[in-house]
């Protein structure tokens, strides 16, 4: 498989604090990779560090095939664009003046696509309208503008969809994927709205106090994130006393609410109920969500 960024051991420390700890990951090209991990976990020093902005503490990373140490490093982040917390744009300047001064930074010979990077982004149409003027998600849009000039083929974004409103989020969610999809564009998007970001990743790496827990493909995730039989029932410790007696794992949520990680049939389980004098309110299957996954792997409080 060929990848477009790795990281081997990748460690940066501030003071006694360790913000990556012997960080190791893989980004396979054409990926969507989810960069999931707490508050401070470390995922946007990590970003800082690939996009050249800080220095590792010890360890590297490759970026398509180039190692950070080597001094033609800058030739393989010219093929990165970026986004780090917030876009960098001038909201005092149109969308248009916005993109002519990110190719003027980069020192190209002209504006060649920059109407095309405008139409791709949904703004084409602002004509004179300041920057300052637009929505969250019109600003958001703006900052991949600007990071799609000069053609990179991986784009790196830092919670692209906080703080947007539903239409904002999936105006981003389909515009990634089009990226992705049209013109094989690679993303690493660090996020804490799992619910989001499983509507898009293809591999995930899952990170916590700096250190890599997991890395997967949302496939394999898929395969993995164990499907249950969600029951509401009149009683659960009825419930709790016939599912144990059918040696049958499964998590008492409520007086009323459970769910049962086994194949269990149906009628065995209602007439086993009913010797109990416990009824069956609702039963449905569901799978476990990347939310849920990612908080059994982890632990502790997840993120709001």
């Amino acid at each position: 498989m060929e990848y477009v960024l790795q990281t081997n051991g990748l460690t940066k420390k501030y003071r006694h604090f360790k913000a990556l700890n012997q960080l190791t990951m893989n980004v396979p090209k054409g990926a969507i990779y989810g960069f999931v991990g707490k508050n401070g976990a470390g995922k946007t020093t990590l970003i800082r560090l690939i996009c050249g902005l800080q220095f590792p503490t010890s360890g590297g990373y490759t970026l398509y095939g180039r190692k950070d140490t080597d001094k033609d490093i800058s030739r393989s982040r010219r093929r990165m664009g970026a986004v780090v917390e917030t876009p960098s744009i001038y909201l005092d300047m149109t969308a248009q003046d916005n993109l002519k001064y990110q190719y003027r930074i980069l020192g190209l010979p002209s504006y060649a696509g920059m109407e095309d990077i405008l139409k791709l982004v949904g703004l084409a149409d602002t004509g004179d309208k300041r920057a300052g003027n637009f929505s969250l998600g019109m600003r958001q849009r703006l900052g991949i503008a600007i990071a799609l000039v000069g053609s990179p083929d991986f784009l790196v974004l830092d919670e692209p969809v906080n703080g947007l409103d539903p239409q904002g989020i999936i105006e981003i969610r389909e515009l990634i994927l089009k990226l992705n999809r049209e013109r094989q564009i690679t993303f690493l998007i660090s996020s804490h709205i799992l619910d989001e970001l499983s509507r898009m990743a293809t591999h995930y790496g899952f990170i916590d106090r700096g250190q890599m827990v997991k890395e997967v493909s949302a496939a394999d995730l898929e395969k993995s994130c164990r499907k249950c039989i969600h029951l509401e029932v009149t009683d659960t410790g009825a419930l709790a006393r016939v599912l144990d007696g059918m040696d049958a794992e499964y998590t008492i949520l409520s007086d009323r609410e459970a769910d049962v990680y086994a194949k269990i049939g149906v009628s065995r389980l209602t007439l086993a109920l009913a010797e109990e004098n416990c009824d069956v309110i609702s039963l449905r299957e569901r799978d476990e969500s990347l939310e849920s996954y990612y908080v059994s792997l982890i632990g502790g409080q997840k993120n709001d």
